[in-house]
């Protein structure tokens, strides 16, 4: 009987214990969890949100900074009085080289190219600091461009004055090349078309002239 007794009381001591020590465990586990795996997954789950929630609010604000960049470049400037309009002849370029006087419009769609020269809308003004970018098809405007190499002289004739350019470098690349319309540091004409100029069909290359300004003759006031 006393066998009996001592065995039960041993067996509701255990049961406390483990009663006892069963939250305890629980809280240490939890402590545990949430300075791991549940802090972990609820960090990135809540940055994932967080990120999501921000992209959406963005879904329909890239078109208008589309715009809003492509027109930094172009900003009222103290050479400038007014902004060409797309479409509108702004100048000439002038490449004595080849005794030829071609005329530019404001813009590089198909209208303007068919036209002549074609300024690209993203880029600065003739005249200005940073790059002036200006295009042409090879078999039209630009058909003998490749005679014209470093040490030769552009120049740009608009509403602002006239600007000479001395071209010092030749590229040709890949078709899909945007290193042609990035920033300058200083002001520089870049002018670019198709190559090989006797490639019959999409050419895959362009032949890229690069020159700095090296005289401005401003219009008067």
């Amino acid at each position: 009987m006393r066998s009996a007794a001592k065995n039960t009381a041993r067996s509701k001591r255990r049961s406390r214990l483990l009663l006892l020590s069963l939250p305890t465990a629980i809280i240490l586990f939890g402590l545990w969890f949430s300075g791991t795996n549940a802090y972990t997954f609820l960090k990135g789950y809540f940055l994932f949100k967080t990120g999501q929630v921000q992209a959406d609010a963005k879904i329909e604000q890239p078109k208008e900074q589309l715009e809003t960049k492509k027109k930094e470049p172009i900003t009222q400037s103290s050479i400038y009085s007014t902004l060409p309009k797309k479409g509108e002849n702004m100048g000439e370029l002038i490449i004595p080289k080849l005794d030829a006087r071609l005329p530019i419009f404001h813009g590089t769609d198909e209208e303007e190219l068919e036209k002549g020269v074609g300024h690209f809308a993203g880029s600065v003004l003739p005249g200005e600091k940073d790059n002036t970018v200006l295009s042409g098809h090879r078999d039209t405007v630009f058909r003998k461009l490749g005679e014209i190499g470093k040490g030769d002289v552009l120049t740009v004739r608009t509403s602002a004055g006239e600007f000479t350019y001395k071209v010092k470098k030749v590229r040709i690349v890949d078709k899909d090349d945007r290193t042609v319309i990035v920033p300058k540091p200083k002001a520089t004409l870049t002018v670019s078309t198709c190559y090989p100029f006797k490639y019959i069909g999409d050419a895959p290359r362009r032949y890229i002239l690069v020159a700095d300004l090296i005289s401005s003759k401003l219009a008067e006031a």
